[in-house]
């Protein structure tokens, strides 16, 4: 049995509120199947799915998403083919060190050490790696991930 689709803008006695927005990224990469099998390795990545050129995947729940270059779109090319990056990934965790060792054993080009940083909020410790896809990631602690002054 198939269910018929909702039409969102008519009313219905349904009172569940609708889901919050979900922010996440596509990372534009030469080879996809090569790029899904790097961050499966290098960062425990799990692949929801994978469409052979476009992959969904997510590190401990939060999603992100994997597209071959498409020359058909000039906007979507990879650091490699532009020559920068102009965006930086980052990633939250309570081992940063051994985040950005596991990606550096698996080909990643490291970046700033993992150091403390004074923070307002107190001591943040973040470093880097760049990707062999030429992505830049940043790597630290939980401690920006509240609200500060705190509520």
């Amino acid at each position: 049995m198939t269910e018929e689709p909702k039409d969102h803008a008519a009313p219905s006695g349904d009172t569940v509120p609708p889901s919050p927005p979900v922010i996440s990224v596509m990372l534009i990469v030469p080879d996809a199947d090569a790029a899904v099998a790097w961050y499966k390795t290098a960062l425990g990545a799990t692949e929801l799915w994978n469409l052979g050129g476009v992959a969904g995947l997510e590190i401990n729940g939060a999603a992100f998403f994997l597209h071959e270059v498409n020359p058909q779109n000039p906007a979507e090319t990879s650091p490699g083919q532009a020559g920068f990056t102009s965006t930086r990934i980052e990633i939250f965790t309570d081992d940063p060190d051994e985040v950005v060792e596991r990606a550096a054993a698996a080909g990643a080009v490291a970046g700033a050490d993992i150091e403390d940083h004074r923070m307002p909020w107190g001591t943040h410790r973040q470093g880097g790696f760049t990707d062999p896809f030429g992505h830049k990631w940043s790597v630290g602690d939980r401690s920006p991930l509240g609200p500060f002054p705190p509520r």
